[in-house]
């Protein structure tokens, strides 16, 4: 292996996949199941941790936000999922280019590449496996939305697993997603960032939260490859 490394970490929803409200869907039968009673009003995912939209639903539906109850509702989303996995492909698809980038940066011994996602870890699985992603990421370098409410702080969770290959500077870490969470992870953390206007939010309002470096999408996989790979050198710290 010749050259720099990087440890590229990528977003599942919106950014690799769509499931087109599936998650919606299994946070409404989790609730029921978990606490019987319906669910009230819609459910905001948008980039935000399992955590911290947990504790908005317990809030929201008077349930005092304990451990046991956000477990309790942790366990019932992970067990629709994976009752209703089968059901995945039929509501979404891997978006435009994910596939071909996927398999570019897994073929490449300079890049350890994982997932950081707001998914908890069964769930994160479930979703690449169904849509037959998921041997081309490295689990063991990844963080989820169950280690920490603040996306930001996912970023210390999936650069302390990549220890056991050696420590990423700063500059050595890349971000890719669609959402202001994902820039604001990015920034906050100092790495840097690739954002994709795949999902909600546009490629102004990208900017708007502080992403230098946005595509369309991941079509064009030697602009990635090329956003992927600037330094800081260039004066761009989270592109």
């Amino acid at each position: 292996m010749t050259g720099p490394e990087l440890l590229v970490l990528w977003d599942i929803d919106n950014t690799l996949i769509s499931a087109r409200g599936f998650g919606g869907l299994m946070y409404r039968e989790a609730f029921r199941a978990a606490f019987g009673r319906e669910l009230n009003g819609p459910v905001d995912l948008g980039g935000r941790t399992e955590l911290d939209i947990i504790a908005e639903l317990l809030g929201q539906h008077g349930i005092e936000h304990t451990e046991e109850a956000a477990q309790l509702l942790a366990n019932a989303l992970a067990n629709s999922f994976e009752g209703r996995r089968a059901e995945l492909p039929g509501h979404g698809e891997v978006l435009p280019g994910a596939l071909r980038a996927l398999e570019h940066f897994a073929n490449d011994p300079r890049v350890h590449q994982g997932v950081l996602t707001a998914n908890l870890p069964s769930v994160a699985r479930i979703k690449l496996e169904e849509f037959g992603l998921a041997h081309l990421v490295d689990w063991d370098v990844s963080a989820f939305g169950d280690d920490h409410a603040d996306r930001a702080e996912l970023v210390t969770f999936a650069r302390a697993r990549a220890r056991h290959i050696r420590p990423f500077t700063d500059d050595e870490v890349v971000l890719i997603g669609d959402t202001p969470h994902d820039v604001h992870a990015a920034v906050t953390s100092g790495v840097r960032l690739v954002a994709v206007a795949t999902g909600r939010s546009s490629a102004e309002d990208l900017r708007a939260a502080g992403a230098r470096a946005v595509l369309d999408d991941l079509s064009d996989l030697e602009e990635l490859i090329r956003q992927v790979w600037r330094t800081a050198a260039q004066g761009n710290r989270t592109a």
